[in-house]
């Protein structure tokens, strides 16, 4: 659970999390406001958008054993950053033996259809194979993971620890 501190004037959380959201000791600290905390319960692109938010999404989702949709969603955005050919090539071979095909690791839940599209189109890929999945994914993600994170003691916690902080320093 996050300690409250307080800096400049503006109360903040910190967390001990890298930039994908793991907690490990050696990391630096991130700083989150009650505003922003806040804001994220306006859409999932606004909490996809937020450093902070992203990496705390993805924490519980960790901690639900649930993180296979935003680790693909995440890996589609970098996937489609890829400039070279061959590179593309690899890298869509991995992504469809870790995400697509059935009975792997972190397989997504996705229509047969798209799902044997996808298989097809990773022998020649482009930087949009995956765009119908992604789409999929941030439709699951937006009606039962993001919904379920609002609602979830995890979430609930943060914005009471970060109001506490707030009234603290205001006080």
């Amino acid at each position: 659970m996050p300690s409250p501190g307080v800096g400049g004037g503006h109360t903040q959380t910190f967390f001990n999390m890298d930039q994908h959201g793991d907690d490990r000791r050696h990391n630096r600290n991130i700083r989150l406001s009650l505003e922003d905390t806040q804001q994220w319960s306006q859409s999932l692109e606004r909490l996809l958008e937020s450093k902070y938010g992203l990496a705390t999404f993805r924490t519980f989702l960790k901690s639900e054993f649930s993180d296979e949709n935003i680790e693909f969603w995440l890996t589609c955005e970098d996937y489609k950053k890829i400039k070279t050919s061959s590179r593309m090539s690899t890298r869509a071979k991995k992504i469809y033996e870790q995400f697509i095909k059935a009975e792997s690791p972190k397989e997504i839940n996705i229509d047969h259809h798209t799902r044997e599209q996808i298989k097809t189109s990773v022998m020649t890929p482009t930087v949009c194979c995956f765009d119908d999945a992604q789409k999929i994914v941030y439709g699951l993600m937006e009606r039962d993971s993001y919904p379920r994170f609002l609602r979830s003691d995890f979430y609930r916690a943060l914005l009471e620890n970060l109001a506490a902080a707030d009234a603290a320093a205001k006080g």
